[in-house]
């Protein structure tokens, strides 16, 4: 997290993903995170990050399975403390740990989720996509994070409608309530009242596809 003026508070704005373009699949890191706590937005994560991996996520990825398999590739592990998400605001304080130790307490306990995590820039700002496998699969989300308020946003034309404001889909939510459970629901949900763009964060802008 950047550090604009705002102490340990985060700004993002997230979407879903229905098709990933093949063409942004550039500069892949295997993530796989364990919650300690996860209750109403606050949250205790530790996190494992192996950049350059490219592991397929389908419905049977197995988050421990790949960590042991990617443990040499590993080369940072974080404790973050995380706040409730209010207007695209969230605190978030986080501390680096060692390795080793992030390795075995993610192996030892925890509720898990993991993800393959595409990094781009996109318009005026950089882009991450996460593509989640296990109970979270086929989630794909899309995320911008500024050192300040995410206002006038260049919105990518593959992100089908805003998750922002919706905390079933933070990662905390979804490492206890996986989205293979209301998948199907979410989506007749979508289907009947359509996507939507948060209209409270100045003026959007979709951009045309890759």
């Amino acid at each position: 997290m950047t550090d604009g003026g705002y102490g340990d508070f985060e700004f993002e704005r997230r979407f879903l993903v229905r098709d990933m373009p093949e063409e942004l699949r550039d500069a892949p890191a295997l993530i796989v995170q364990s919650y300690y706590l996860a209750d109403e937005g606050y949250a205790l994560r530790l996190r494992a990050t192996a950049p350059g991996v490219d592991a397929p996520m389908d419905a049977g990825t197995d988050a421990v399975t790949l960590l042991d398999r990617y443990a040499s590739e590993v080369d940072l592990c974080t404790l973050t403390v995380k706040g409730p998400m209010a207007g695209g605001t969230r605190y978030e304080a986080e501390r680096e740990v060692d390795v080793a130790v992030g390795l075995q307490m993610i192996r030892r306990g925890g509720s898990r989720i993991v993800k393959t995590r595409w990094s781009v820039w996109l318009g005026d700002d950089g882009w991450v996509v996460d593509v989640f496998g296990g109970a979270d699969h086929p989630l794909v989300v899309a995320e911008c994070e500024r050192s300040g308020p995410v206002t006038d946003l260049q919105i990518p034309a593959f992100c089908v409608t805003e998750l922002t404001d919706d905390p079933r889909f933070s990662n905390d939510a979804l490492a206890s309530r996986p989205f293979a459970g209301w998948r199907t629901a979410y989506a007749a949900e979508l289907a009947a009242s359509g996507p939507r763009f948060l209209q409270d964060f100045g003026r959007n802008e979709r951009l045309a596809g890759p």
